[in-house]
């Protein structure tokens, strides 16, 4: 297939080929190579989904209570209904509260808090910014400020995060749920180690969230701007592939993670930042776009799968699977990482809006590129929307 793209956007560029060839065993570059390998993956996602339901799942599931708790009683109407809705994202707060089993035990718990707060936050802000606001990119901001204020030290100053929205008496709870994460993410052990990268992390969320803008609100120029300056050297990537990997609050979540580890080398953190920036954060934000793209264009809001020509979305995705797998290998829970990448992968591809030819083309592209495990946890992911269908609770 193509890999020109459509110069929707002044400045845009095609994108040079990302490695996808099979090698001699006919396999793509990412997956396991030998039966060895086959067999440890396998038994790595057993234990992941074990370890994720007996010892993640019902911690995540009280800490998502809590806040619903908090939300129904938000004294503004409007903003108590984007709260809810907010917490009804329920599949990504889940999905962020995965990384938790790379914590030890005795961290665990503080992890689960931190990953649950922020996402939680991160849910309700983007909803708060695609509201009406007299400047939307500076309300986009400032709203998103809170992201990166999650993550300082508890006591620390908070700036007026509704200073351009037209509503704010919230009780409290947005204030509630970023403190939550400062003393929760002050417990881990590691934390002022990768301090640092983890702000400059969520930095890249906040500056994406600034530009990334319906057309009513100003488009796609700035976004456009920001993602050819944020695309790294040699990298092969299109500006707003970049600028996906930039958006995406995966690499916040590894590294809240895996500060949880005492012995964590500041040197594993980079790696592993590599793995989620720019490359499964690219492939994460861009299947949240593959899912959202009837929302987004009723909603007046341009989808960045639209900058791919026709038919290249499929291949390009894959790419970036195959270049987040080679990266986990550099990691030392590769295999966690690798099964935390194929359960995200199965969670938006088990989606009711992946229904398209589009959706279904990338779902072959991507099971060429990871294989076997990827049919067996879109499987769960689609027994798991079933049971929450079953009990009357969204799992968007």
């Amino acid at each position: 297939m193509s890999t020109t793209t459509s110069y929707l956007t002044p400045g845009a560029r095609a994108p040079r080929r990302l490695t996808t060839v099979p090698d001699r065993a006919g396999r793509q570059a990412g997956t396991p190579a030998t039966a060895a390998g086959r067999v440890e993956l396998s038994r790595t996602f057993a234990a992941t989904a074990a370890r994720y339901l007996l010892l993640v799942a019902p911690a995540a599931s009280a800490e998502i209570a809590r806040w619903e708790a908090a939300a129904a009683a938000i004294p503004d109407r409007s903003l108590r209904s984007s709260a809810r809705a907010a917490l009804r994202k329920r599949g990504n707060i889940e999905g962020a509260t995965l990384f938790a089993v790379l914590a030890p035990a005795g961290h665990r718990r503080a992890a689960i808090r931190a990953l649950v707060a922020l996402q939680s936050a991160y849910n309700y802000l983007d909803t708060l910014s695609e509201q009406p606001s007299e400047d939307p990119l500076a309300n986009a901001r400032q709203l998103h400020l809170g992201l990166v204020s999650a993550l300082q030290d508890p006591g620390a100053p908070h700036p007026d995060y509704y200073a351009h929205s037209p509503r704010r008496d919230d009780g409290g709870y947005l204030l509630a749920m970023l403190d939550e994460c400062r003393q929760a993410v002050a417990e881990l052990p590691a934390y002022p180690a990768i301090a640092s990268t983890l702000t400059q992390a969520a930095g890249r969320i906040v500056d994406f969230q600034t530009f990334n803008l319906s057309d009513s609100q100003g488009g796609h120029a700035a976004l456009a701007r920001w993602g050819t300056e944020l695309t790294p050297a040699h990298s092969g990537l299109a500006w707003w592939e970049a600028a996906a990997g930039g958006g995406s609050s995966l690499a916040v979540h590894a590294l809240i993670a895996s500060a949880a580890d005492a012995t964590l080398d500041p040197s594993e953190a980079r790696r592993i930042e590599r793995v989620y920036f720019p490359w499964a954060g690219a492939l994460h934000s861009l299947l949240d776009s593959l899912v959202d793209r009837r929302e987004d264009r009723a909603g007046g809001r341009r989808c960045l799968l639209d900058y791919y020509a026709t038919d290249a979305a499929a291949d390009r995705l894959a790419a970036l699977a195959v270049r987040a797998l080679d990266t986990t290998r550099e990691l030392a829970s590769a295999s966690t990482h690798t099964v935390i990448l194929t359960a995200m992968c199965s969670y938006y591809l088990s989606a009711p809006e992946c229904d398209t030819a589009e959706a279904r083309a990338v779902a072959r592209a991507l099971t060429g590129a990871l294989g076997t495990p990827l049919h067996v946890a879109v499987a769960m992911s689609r027994a798991r929307r079933l049971l929450h269908a079953i009990a009357l609770r969204s799992y968007s």
